[in-house]
């Protein structure tokens, strides 16, 4: 979990609650959503094999070395860097250097390109749209019948690119450079979980294939699979780096959403965009009253809210303006029970929270009902 005193008290993501589910570069992009305002749930939903303990790699690295290929694929620049550097750790840095200078280099994208060049290669061709499609089209167009191609994994079998390659009469080598495994301690991704299907996540971010199969995977094992389906489908938002990234939870009917660049930078400041437009605005007893996920927006002025409050602002707020009755409300409260007391109280923090008691009205023997400014009765008459 990481630290949430220090949150901008009106940044775009203030008030909403994001779930990290990455393994690498957590802490930045945790410190990005911070930065906006974001409460931040972090859970590792894998964790990388270390790469000298890889025998997988070592098996690959020789081969290569006894046999050079025609092609060598990269498909990351932190693979490729941990390729050479356990190469090094084995004593086969230089010799495994030796042969990839004499074959041809394919580079994902531009990070890929750099960690080619650092280490003394130059590449002979990279995508402008750093899509491993396109590497696959550029090798089948060409042709590889016959040819020989060490493809660089990325943390995950590649089938549908190392299967075409093959059906094209390819021997493909496949080099699994780091392994996604289960995380050792599954305490961190079991509350992410348990905060979605609760509703207490306004979106979870995935920067990797592997960590959406994770969660899901996690989810079915604890029975909790459609749970959370339903939680992604209408009120947790599953944003992603990236289309290759999202097809895990696509093929479970999940919408997801992207930026157009696949970077943690354009991935914060989609969000900025997406949440704010998902909150319930609302013009209440002369104020702008918007719901966030764990407060509220009065005017410019952000109030926390505890979470018995949020469920009964959000049960207010379906029927703007109607009167909601004490059952009902009771029925919207987290672990309530029968005692209609409970609503009397949750409400009396509610108001205070707010800061503004005249936000919600009392209706002697019915319930209670939002002050909605008389000019949105008409509008909110049949919501």
């Amino acid at each position: 979990m990481y630290d949430e005193e220090q949150q901008p008290e009106h940044g775009p993501l203030a008030g909403f609650t994001v779930g990290v589910t990455a393994a690498r570069r957590a802490d930045e992009l945790g410190a990005l959503l911070q930065r906006r305002g974001a409460g931040v749930l972090h859970a590792p939903a894998l964790r990388i094999v270390p790469l000298a303990d890889d025998s997988e790699l070592l098996a690959a690295t020789k081969e290569i070395i006894d046999q050079v290929p025609d092609v060598v694929v990269a498909t990351t620049a932190i693979g490729f860097r941990g390729w050479v550097e356990a190469a090094d750790g084995w004593g086969l840095g230089e010799q495994l250097l030796g042969r990839l200078r004499g074959a041809r280099l394919l580079a994902r994208g531009p990070k890929v390109k750099g960690a080619i060049r650092a280490a003394g290669l130059t590449e002979e061709w990279s995508p402008s749209s750093e899509s491993l499609a396109e590497v696959l089209d550029r090798l089948l167009e060409e042709g590889v019948d016959g040819h020989r191609i060490a493809v660089q994994l990325h943390g995950e079998p590649l089938p549908g690119f190392v299967e075409s390659l093959r059906a094209a009469g390819a021997e493909v080598l496949p080099v699994p450079v780091y392994r996604w495994m289960p995380p050792e301690d599954l305490g961190p991704l079991d509350r992410l979980l348990d905060a979605a299907v609760t509703r207490g996540l306004d979106a979870v971010t995935f920067t990797s294939a592997p960590a959406a199969a994770s969660l899901l995977s996690r989810a079915e094992d604890r029975g909790l699979l459609d749970e959370l389906l339903s939680a992604l489908a209408h009120d947790v938002l599953a944003a992603c780096v990236g289309p290759v990234t999202a097809l895990p939870l696509q093929a479970h009917g999940v919408q997801t959403v992207q930026p157009e660049r696949f970077r943690l930078g354009p991935l914060v400041q989609l969000l900025c965009q997406e949440l704010p437009a998902r909150a319930r605005s609302l013009p209440v007893a002369g104020h702008r009253v918007e719901i966030r996920g764990h407060a509220v927006l009065v005017d410019d002025d952000l109030r926390p809210v505890p979470p018995a409050g949020m469920a009964l602002l959000r049960a207010l707020a379906r029927r703007p303006g109607w009167v909601v009755a004490r059952a009902d409300l009771l029925r919207a409260l987290p672990g309530a029970g029968r005692d209609e007391h409970a609503v009397e109280t949750a409400m009396a923090r509610l108001r205070t929270a707010l800061g503004a008691p005249k936000l919600i009205q009392t209706v002697v023997k019915r319930g209670y009902r939002l002050a909605l400014d008389p000019a949105a009765d008409e509008k909110y008459a049949d919501a």
